[in-house]
């Protein structure tokens, strides 16, 4: 006998667009559910990320929104269909201590580094060519003209 896996696990709709997760594994060791989600919205060119996020949120029972994480989303070639890779941490602790640190700052969770990287670059550069006190006063002076 063959034996049948059911590809979709959980669907959502509403006026707008239909979610669908499918190829649901629950990772023990990283505390977390990860699955492919694919969203239909017909009609219309593509959805906003965090309506998803909201979507995969209720279907899924989830006590905080930074809990989920959705990413590598790609539209169909003529739009109405969209697929991506979903992640539903245990809990926002475990999301901390596993995740990547670009995605937790993507997700709202951590703030990124201010100022470009040009500038930071510069700075660390002109502190190369001091030692001691000089180079904390050369990093931060302004350059002069």
């Amino acid at each position: 006998e063959e034996s049948f896996v059911c590809l979709y696990i959980g669907i959502m709709s509403d006026k707008t667009c239909t979610s669908r997760t499918g190829k649901y594994v629950t990772k023990g060791v990283r505390q977390r559910r990860q699955m492919i989600v694919d969203v239909l919205h017909p009609g219309r060119a593509n959805v906003r990320r965090l309506s998803c996020v909201e979507k995969l949120h209720k279907m899924y029972k989830c006590e905080d929104i930074y809990q989920v994480s959705i990413f590598g989303f790609r539209t169909v070639f003529g739009g109405g269909k969209s697929s991506g890779f979903g992640r539903i941490d245990d809990s926002v602790n475990s999301l901390n201590k596993f995740e990547r640190k670009y995605r937790i700052i993507r997700g709202g969770l951590a703030e990124g580094k201010s100022g470009s990287r040009k500038r930071r670059r510069e700075r660390r550069n002109r502190a190369k060519k001091f030692r001691g006190a000089q180079k904390s006063k050369a990093a931060y002076a302004e350059k002069k003209k």
